[in-house]
């Protein structure tokens, strides 16, 4: 069941030069990733909003600005009718519900998981944080109030190359 207070923010991310193609549209036990992604939001957010590339992607998505995350968590949040936001990236397709409320909960500024930067849960308030040109996300947690929450590690794998996922599917 949605929480009704909170927006979930997918990055879905570009073209994946590492990965060799869209990471979004790589598939993991019969969905894509950003399906996958997209679900696990629904399960936990009253709103859904994706930034990134559209191509192939049953959901509208807004455009990347192309400058890393902390843009495209700015133009989440910017869209955002909730006063908390969980971010999920796209290649993290072990997350769980409770994870994101984990996070959602205990969100001052913001908050992350012990590996952090991502996932995390950001206030909307704080939005002039991720406006300000800086690139890197832990450079502009590290300037809130942020929580840092333990989650399982397991949870916490993200999938860099087609082998971390063929890992993933066995």
């Amino acid at each position: 069941m949605a929480h009704r207070e909170l927006t979930g923010i997918l990055l879905v991310g570009g073209s994946s030069s590492r990965f060799g193609s869209p990471k979004a549209l790589a598939r993991l036990a019969g969905e894509t990733l950003a399906e996958r992604a997209w679900r696990l939001l629904g399960e936990v957010c009253a709103e859904r909003i994706a930034v990134g590339r559209s191509d192939g992607l049953p959901f509208a998505t807004l455009e990347d600005p192309g400058t890393g995350p902390v843009a495209a968590i700015a133009a989440g949040l910017r869209n955002a009718t909730h006063d908390v936001a969980v971010v999920v990236p796209v290649d993290m397709p072990l997350l769980t519900a409770e994870s994101l409320r984990l996070l959602a909960d205990a969100c001052r500024d913001a908050a992350v998981a012990q590996a952090g930067p991502l996932p995390c849960a950001v206030a909307r308030r704080v939005l002039p944080a991720f406006a300000t040109g800086e690139r890197r996300l832990r450079t502009v947690l590290d300037g809130l109030d942020t929580a840092r929450v333990e989650l399982e590690t397991g949870l916490l794998v993200n999938v860099n190359t087609r082998g971390d996922l063929d890992t993933l599917a066995r």
